[in-house]
């Protein structure tokens, strides 16, 4: 059995008529996490395809691109998004780490445009720069790529072994670590670090999978309904 990597992380309602002006209060937009178990691939299941560009650089992206490797990790992330925010150093910090050590990674930003243009192309390159991201942050402008993999928010994270010429199977699904914006826990990305470890050196996941907190962020650009949808929740906060 091959032995363990030591990880640098520890282990409407209408208003009466009134002769005076009205001050209505302002709508609050609240965000709120889920935990949340989506569809697509499940535990064991093939890594779907992907073609995609990197606005970096302009290079096209494959998963064939990622065959030689023991272990890929693909991470459904945007530049927007406050739980993204929360783990960026960290998240970069360890896929550092673990690419030396034989993982290869993949960052992928499935958000709409329309809804949230400072995740478009233009800024993910920013982005990727700014924070010197040791992996290619691809864009998957139609959203066809998060759809298969089953991806709803962000950050999501997918992590998946390869055995010999076997394909990709996917190994861990779950959070980063427990942290959380507006928790006092520190980020420490054990969770997924662990995942790491024990798929790099050949053993079972030891640790029950926690569903990923964050937030449904990626909307279906196909559904003209979303909009309509996030109106209604802002009103239920007034």
């Amino acid at each position: 059995m091959a032995a363990s990597l030591k990880s640098p992380f520890p282990v409407t309602r209408l208003l009466p008529c009134s002769p005076k002006p009205l001050a209505l209060p302002k709508p609050k937009l609240h965000v709120r996490a889920a935990r949340t178990e989506s569809g697509g691939v499940v535990i064991g299941s093939r890594a779907p395809y992907f073609e995609l560009p990197e606005p970096l650089t302009g290079k096209v992206w494959k998963l064939d691109d990622f065959e030689s490797y023991p272990a890929l990790l693909v991470m459904f992330i945007c530049n927007h998004c406050p739980f993204v925010k929360h783990l960026k150093k960290d998240i970069v910090k360890l896929t550092k780490f673990y690419m030396g050590k034989g993982l290869a990674a993949v960052a992928i930003s499935s958000n709409s445009t329309i809804t949230h243009p400072q995740d478009g192309p233009e800024f993910m390159a920013k982005e990727a720069k700014l924070f010197n991201y040791p992996f290619p942050y691809l864009f998957d402008e139609s959203q066809e790529v998060a759809r298969a993999f089953g991806a709803v928010c962000t950050p999501e994270f997918f992590l998946f072994k390869k055995d010999g010429r076997r394909p990709f199977e996917l190994f861990y699904h779950g959070q980063f670590d427990d942290s959380r914006p507006s928790s006092n826990i520190p980020v420490t990305g054990r969770d997924l670090s662990r995942a790491i470890d024990c798929v790099l050196s050949g053993q079972k996941l030891n640790f029950m999978q926690k569903p990923r907190f964050s937030i449904p962020a990626i909307k279906d650009i196909r559904n003209p309904y979303w909009i309509k949808e996030e109106i209604v929740a802002a009103i239920r906060n007034l």
